[in-house]
């Protein structure tokens, strides 16, 4: 399995599962996840639900969390909304809908959030 390997790479690895894992990864994995990294806060979640009122809902979700990380679109955004990053990685095999394959990428130091979408 993938998150095995990964976990390999480098403990800790934390994640959530999506549509498209089979049911013994759902069953390992929750649907929304927080952890707490250098000070911060980071939400977790495959699918944020309509566009929408997508932020205001992933808001609401994850009230005390500095930033909220999803997926699901495959469409990269990095956007504050109400003092919360709202982010999602894009996709680095799959790009669908967005211009182009991408990844993001965080540094968390004593509570900011620095993320860096990375254009594959």
């Amino acid at each position: 399995m993938v998150l095995d390997e990964l976990r390999l790479l480098g403990p800790p690895v934390e994640a959530v599962y999506g549509n498209m894992d089979d049911g013994v990864l759902k069953a390992e994995l929750p649907r929304e996840h927080v952890v707490e990294c250098g000070g911060a806060r980071i939400g977790m979640v495959h699918i944020p639900g309509p566009r929408v009122g997508r932020a205001a809902r992933l808001r609401a979700t994850f009230p005390d969390c500095d930033a909220i990380v999803y997926g699901h679109t495959h469409v990269p955004e990095v956007t504050r909304d109400g003092g919360v990053w709202i982010l999602n990685p894009g996709s680095p095999t799959e790009r669908r809908r967005a211009p182009r394959h991408a990844m993001l990428m965080l540094v968390v130091r004593a509570g900011e959030i620095r993320p860096e979408l990375v254009a594959l």
